[in-house]
Order: structure tokens, then C-alpha cells, then sequence
């Protein structure tokens, strides 16, 4: 079973007060370089994996989307989507990555925003996705960067004109990380893009796009503390189809 970390009280309650919980997909700088990646939604069938509060998958549906299963190992999050949803075209069930099923062909588009890096067997994931999928169907997901992951914590430092600096650790060994979030011990699993990558194509996968996450110019302007994501990316957008 993976690490439960959001049904942690204290956890999440810090969690909870994030912008992109408060604010939903609006309080998610990615957002906007997300819905480039995402295909025409009218009539199709989701997945949304790790789906949280629900924002993503209440979204979809607003789009068109004919029906989504929203999987979510934390009772909390499903719990609080649940309770924010008023929409029977949306299932959501409590589901652990590590050992879920997804029936065959079932789906359009499987969705995942920033949870693939806690699971441990991302190969076994990714197969599963790919089964899953009508032919032609898409895969979009993001994960934290494996740059950004590989950094040890606090992530930056200052060089000798004052200037952040972001060390990298041991990019090259793949395996568990640890961190400090809102609690101590939060565990994550570390690959680097070419195991991501080669996962994907090794699985069935054709790639249609990727994005390395930096705020545009207006972002940083409305919150300035994003300049920080200049600096090393963040994040790792990923869409992907089934051949």
C-alpha cells in the first residue's frame, strides 16, 4: 500500500489551505499549459487518478465529458470531493495506485496530476492505463519534475553573489525519497525523464507533447514568488496516446 500522507490530520490541514485547494485549477499556475494537452472532451469517458477534491474531474464534466471515475487513496480527499460534487455523471472511489484495476478499453482520456511520484511501480501503472484505454485514447499527467525531485531539501542555496543556487543529488539513482512537507517522512519515488519516458513508450505509448512547467511573465506579476520556478522546473507534463 503507498503512503497515505493526506490522511494525516495534520497534514492535511496544511494541505487543504494550498491555493490550488482554495482556489481549485484557478490557484494551479500549471493549469493553463495542462488544457493545451488535454484533447476535445464532448461524449468521452475519464479517469482521473489522485483526483483530490475533485476540481479536475467537476471540470471535465463541465466540458462534456460523458462520465468520470475519480480514484483517490485518501478518504479524506474523496470525502471532500464527494461533498462537492453534485453530479452523478462522477464516481468517486477510494483506490491505491499500487494495486488498482481499471477494466479494458473502458476509457478516452486517463488524467493524473501530481501523483504518479508516489507510487512505486510506475511500470505497473502505466500498463494498467494503457489496457484501459480505447485505441487512440490519451494519457495526460504531470509529476514533479525528476530534477526538482533530485534536489536535496531546502532546495536552494546561495552562491557567493547572493544568487539562488539548486543543487542536484544523486539525479541518477532512482528509488524513494524522502521529505519534509507539512510533516516529516513524506515518501516519493524518484526516476529520472528517460525512465519516465521510455516507460511510457515501452508500454504502447506514443508521445504527443511534453512541458517543463515555467510561470509566464503576467503569472509572476500576479504572484511574484513564482520567479522561483525560472530557475529549475518544477513540474513534467506529459500527453501521451495509445497506440
Amino acid at each position: 500500500m503507498a503512503q497515505n500522507i493526506y490522511d494525516n490530520p495534520d497534514f492535511f490541514a496544511a494541505y487543504s489551505q494550498l491555493p490550488r485547494q482554495t482556489d481549485g485549477l484557478d490557484g494551479a499556475p500549471e493549469w493553463r499549459t495542462i488544457r493545451t494537452l488535454l484533447p476535445e472532451l464532448t461524449g468521452k469517458r475519464v479517469a482521473d487518478l489522485g483526483c483530490g477534491f475533485g476540481w479536475a474531474s467537476r471540470w471535465f464534466r463541465d466540458q462534456g465529458a460523458a462520465s468520470v471515475l475519480g480514484l483517490d487513496l485518501s478518504r479524506n480527499m474523496i470525502e471532500r470531493a464527494k461533498d462537492s460534487t453534485k453530479d452523478a455523471g462522477i464516481d468517486y472511489r477510494i483506490s491505491d495506485l499500487e494495486t488498482f484495476e481499471l477494466p479494458e478499453t473502458a476509457f478516452d482520456l486517463v488524467y493524473s496530476a501530481l501523483t504518479f511520484h508516489y507510487v512505486r511501480d510506475f511500470e505497473r501503472v502505466i500498463r494498467i492505463i494503457h489496457a484501459a484505454l480505447v485505441p487512440g485514447g490519451n494519457l495526460v499527467f504531470t509529476i514533479e519534475h525528476p530534477i526538482f525531485m533530485a534536489a536535496p531539501h531546502p532546495h536552494w542555496t546561495l552562491d557567493e553573489n547572493g544568487r539562488k543556487t539548486w543543487p542536484i543529488s544523486g539525479y541518477s539513482i532512482e528509488g524513494e525519497r524522502r521529505t519534509n512537507w507539512f510533516v516529516n517522512g513524506v515518501m516519493k519515488n524518484h526516476r529520472t525523464m528517460a525512465t519516465t519516458i521510455n516507460t511510457l513508450i515501452g508500454a504502447g505509448f506514443e508521445l504527443r507533447r511534453m512541458a517543463e512547467f515555467a510561470p509566464a511573465p503576467e503569472q509572476i506579476v500576479e504572484i511574484p514568488e513564482l520567479a522561483e520556478e525560472l530557475e529549475r522546473p518544477m513540474m513534467l507534463l506529459v500527453s501521451a496516446r495509445r497506440r
